[in-house]
């Protein structure tokens, strides 16, 4: 569906905003704790919660008959190697912040589990978002602080991490875009959008491919903002 991929393009922009506003700071270009101001720290959160909330949404568009699974496979190895990929290069770049469960590891389990819950009615799914935002803010227990569970959320303390949307909460928007898909085909909506005519502008075809290959975009954007930050530094004298 096309106007899904123009959302996930309007994503991206937010996320390659909020990188390249962390990279002005980190390069000494922006004022130190910038990025720890209540609007990027909220920024952060809409952005994350965008591409999980799309996330919801895609599952239940592309299963919604039934689950098809040699593309759900397919699509769920490539979020995982990704997701690897990015842990691996936060390990060796940035050790002492390195992304251990960031926003597609959150993705990638949140499709998992949201597999079962794909048949909830709406009201149940409502529910259950509501109980995976509720149970972080009142509950924290000590057998959490294992580093193998620290994807829960539910640790009393979390190391430093430079990316990190734990399950709890942040299944709750994944949880919320399947039920909107279901709100939304009540009234036919994913079937009259599956039949407008194809978007045409030049923009919109550079929104539509960069939200296909959202993936690609997501792993190659921040080297090419790292480098663009670091040659303005350079320019600019912030660096020696």
């Amino acid at each position: 569906m096309e106007e899904l991929d123009i959302a996930r393009a309007i994503a991206l922009v937010a996320m390659a905003v909020f990188h390249f506003t962390f990279d002005l700071e980190l390069f000494g270009i922006a004022p130190p704790g910038t990025m720890h101001t209540p609007f990027w720290r909220g920024f952060a959160m809409l952005t994350a919660g965008s591409f999980i909330l799309i996330a919801g949404l895609s599952l239940r568009l592309a299963h919604r008959g039934r689950i098809r699974w040699r593309p759900f496979l397919r699509r769920i190895a490539k979020v995982a190697l990704a997701a690897a990929l990015v842990t691996g290069a936060t390990y060796v770049f940035i050790p002492q912040g390195f992304i251990y469960y960031g926003i597609l590891h959150s993705i990638a389990l949140s499709s998992l589990v949201g597999l079962a819950v794909l048949r909830f009615p709406v009201w149940a799914l409502v529910f259950l978002a509501a109980c995976v935002t509720w149970l972080p803010a009142t509950f924290r227990s000590e057998m959490f602080t294992a580093p193998w569970l620290y994807w829960t959320g539910l640790s009393p303390t979390i190391p430093y991490t430079v990316d990190f949307e734990p399950f709890f909460p942040w299944f709750a928007p994944f949880v919320l875009g399947i039920a909107l898909v279901k709100l939304a085909e009540r009234i036919g909506l994913p079937a009259r959008l599956a039949s407008t005519p194809p978007k045409t502008s030049r923009l919109a075809r550079a929104a539509i491919w960069a939200g296909r290959h959202s993936l690609l975009v997501y792993l190659t954007h921040q080297p090419v903002l790292l480098a663009l930050t670091w040659a303005l530094a350079k320019a600019l004298g912030t660096l020696p």
